[in-house]
């Protein structure tokens, strides 16, 4: 595992256990954020070999699609977990009208611990924290 992925994979990490915090304490809006954050994070550590960093999250969104999912190095549903996390993050950080409901929160959590899953089996196990180290 490259620096930079190790390093990807660990704010994943970080990025998932504050989701989980976030919806224990009813912010499920910032929870769907943080697990939609630890997915794109995945994607970027997978991605790291594959050319030079994307500057758009459509970009990444898309190349991951392109080189994992429809190669099926991961299952084809993490590139729709991908895209639907980013709608979720749209609507928690932008639509003052929506909410991410609990339950819509909680699926995001679950769709980011697959990611982390995968990325432990594919890249390897994925780092402490820095203060955990």
């Amino acid at each position: 595992m490259k620096p930079e992925q190790a390093d990807l994979l660990r704010k994943a990490r970080e990025s998932l256990d504050a989701a989980k915090l976030m919806q224990q304490n009813g912010y499920d809006d910032f929870a769907a954020a943080r697990a939609y954050y630890s997915m794109f994070y995945i994607a970027e550590a997978f991605l790291l070999d594959h050319g030079p960093a994307f500057s758009k999250h459509s970009a990444v969104h898309a190349a991951f699609g392109e080189h994992f999912a429809r190669t099926g190095i991961v299952p084809a549903e993490f590139h729709r977990y991908l895209i639907h996390g980013m709608e979720l993050r749209h609507t928690g950080d932008y639509d003052y009208a929506k909410k991410v409901s609990p339950a819509q929160a909680a699926e995001q959590i679950a769709h980011a611990e697959e990611f982390c899953e995968a990325a432990a089996r594919r890249l390897g196990p994925i780092p402490p924290s820095t203060d955990e180290s």
